[in-house]
């Protein structure tokens, strides 16, 4: 299988989902309307927190090698970018309870899925949501911050490019390809459900308006 090709049938299928995750309401969701410096970056925090964690479960129950070994990766990747955030202010360093994007990834049991929703749909959306927090860095006038969260960007982009070829090594068969692409739109469409579901109670219609 090639894992460009899967990484982009992913992104094009997703493809309004994942706009909308990028969209300059997308803080408004995460932090529930709290848009004060501590709030974004214990948000940006606990997002990193809470992949570190469930990858860091994958890793400990995985069978397959190269899996594991790319789990163990992110999951070290994540908690990394976590204490890069938590450096940056004084905000929380405690893992929070799951989200419905990890309480999804969590209840999926398969190294395939797996992979395809951690390594690759996840990172996707995580790199709309740091697009946001850059925005919002850079209209606070803080380059640091703003350089910082450039940095962990480009990091979770390129692990969307790890996780597509760690998928293509896993994936024997079109029946694997296709459960591959079922966990990766899953994990996308939690993401999305929780920011509709959090605008909608804020009074904020999720739909762009045109």
């Amino acid at each position: 299988m090639d894992g460009q090709a899967f990484l982009e049938t992913v992104r094009e299928s997703n493809a309004t989902a994942l706009d909308r995750l990028g969209s300059d309401k997308a803080l408004v969701a995460a932090t529930d309307a709290d848009l004060e410096r501590v709030s974004v970056l214990e948000t940006a925090a606990a997002a990193e927190a809470r992949a570190a964690a469930t990858l860091e479960t994958w890793a400990a129950d995985e069978s397959d090698d190269r899996a594991r070994e790319a789990f163990v990766d992110a999951a070290e990747r994540e908690r990394t970018h976590r204490d890069r955030i938590t450096e940056v202010g004084d905000v929380a360093a405690a893992d929070p309870p799951p989200d419905a994007l990890h309480e999804h990834l969590r209840s999926l049991d398969d190294t395939i899925g797996r992979a395809a929703a951690g390594l690759i749909a996840r990172p996707l959306v995580a790199s709309r949501s740091l697009l946001q927090v850059i925005n919002f860095f850079v209209n606070e006038v803080d380059t640091a911050a703003a350089d910082l969260f450039r940095d962990l960007r480009a990091e979770t982009d390129r692990q969307a490019e790890v996780g597509a070829a760690v998928v293509a090594t896993l994936c024997e068969s079109e029946e694997d390809r296709e459960r591959a692409e079922t966990a990766a739109d899953g994990a996308i469409d939690a993401a999305y459900r929780e920011y509709a579901d959090s605008l909608e109670g804020l009074g904020i219609d999720p739909k762009p308006v045109c």
